[in-house]
């Protein structure tokens, strides 16, 4: 096991070392690169100054200092000189060649340095760690509740298959998972959050103005309290998916023969259930765990912070891709996929602690 999970982790470069690779250029083939921004903005603000001397029609606007000689130097100014566009290069770094650029990028994330952002003006480490505890508290938290639901609630229905419960609660599972995400956080904040009923719970940040100020309980309801509607709101369509993977692979697993052995020999359904079906069962739960967890922690957070007013990692890898702001965007990547594979690992660990007849052959990967 030791052996694999070497391995495991030396293939994690060449594996983050090739979609960087891929991501980098094919994103310096994209359009509206961070100085094609830069320049537009220029332009439009330029743009936005020539209207108000000169009036949306053209017609000069007459006031005190305004003068003919005003207009015509705006006018002239309204492009970017080659000599601007060579410093707002310089600037960002695209005067270097695009291998140079690359190499850069990889020496300086083996250092986990992940420059500076081109639009904020500070660190992107600073940035990362400012939003990271959003996104940790809503992916942690939402994993948490996905699994801690739906493994007992798909159990319960392997169990009573075709019962009154397993009906009703399959209607349940169905109808959770048919609801986007975004309207349900929307139906909450309208019941819950003072949007036209009752007002439960707050609607914005991960904590109240006053919280430094709250004794350690405090703080910990505060922050509960903050998370309840973002949490449901992320949790539902996960919950009705995983509860019916549980249940159809414990299905499956309860009508082996191993089973059918078992109870002839007079063990108990419990030892059954939890002695033998539970630990081949779970195996392909729990591939799905690094996948969800990422996806919470990155992609599926995005619409729930916009909504609830979170600054998170969702939100700021949204904002970086619209504003072409390079090294935020690779900084959100790299982090992504590093988390991505060691939880993967993390997961490979857990087959075994879940069946311990699993064993990891040291000449494979």
């Amino acid at each position: 096991m030791g052996g694999y999970i070497l391995k495991r982790i030396f293939y994690m470069v060449p594996t983050l070392l090739g979609i960087l690779t891929v991501n980098f250029f094919v994103i310096q083939l994209a359009p509206g690169g961070p100085v094609e921004q830069v320049i537009s903005k220029m332009q439009g603000d330029r743009r936005s100054v020539l209207e108000r001397i000169t009036g949306q029609d053209g017609d000069l606007v007459s006031t005190p200092d305004t003068s003919l000689n005003r207009v015509n130097r705006y006018k002239g100014a309204s492009g970017v000189s080659p000599e601007m566009i060579r410093e707002i290069e310089k600037q960002f770094g695209f005067d270097k060649p695009v291998h140079e650029r690359y190499l850069n990028m990889l020496k300086s994330y083996l250092c986990f340095d992940f420059g500076e952002s081109f639009f904020r003006d500070r660190k992107v480490v600073d940035i990362i760690f400012e939003k990271m505890p959003v996104s940790i508290s809503l992916g942690l938290w939402s994993t948490l509740l996905i699994y801690g639901i739906s493994i007992p609630l798909g159990i319960r229905k392997a169990v009573n298959h075709g019962t009154r419960f397993d009906v009703w609660s399959s209607t349940v599972v169905i109808l959770m998972n048919s609801i986007p995400v975004f309207l349900f956080a929307v139906l909450l904040i309208t019941v819950f959050a003072g949007g036209s009923y009752l007002q439960w719970f707050p609607l914005r940040g991960l904590v109240s103005p006053g919280f430094d100020a709250l004794p350690f309980w405090g703080k910990v309801t505060d922050y509960l309290h903050h998370l309840c509607l973002p949490i449901l709101a992320m949790s539902i369509g996960g919950i009705a998916g995983l509860a019916l993977l549980t249940k159809n692979s414990f299905l499956e697993e309860i009508n082996k023969l191993y089973v059918v052995t078992a109870r002839a020999k007079g063990v108990t359904e419990k030892r059954i259930l939890l002695g033998h079906v539970f630990r081949n069962a779970m195996i392909i739960v729990i591939s799905g765990l690094p996948a969800t967890f990422v996806s919470i922690f990155f992609t599926g957070s995005m619409m729930i912070e916009v909504i609830f007013s979170l600054d998170g990692m969702g939100l700021l890898g949204f904002e970086s891709t619209m504003q072409r702001d390079y090294p935020v965007m690779f900084a959100n990547l790299y982090i992504g996929l590093l988390m991505g594979l060691v939880l993967k690992i993390i997961s490979d660990i857990t087959y075994v602690w879940v069946d311990p007849r699993i064993s990891f052959d040291e000449s494979e990967v």
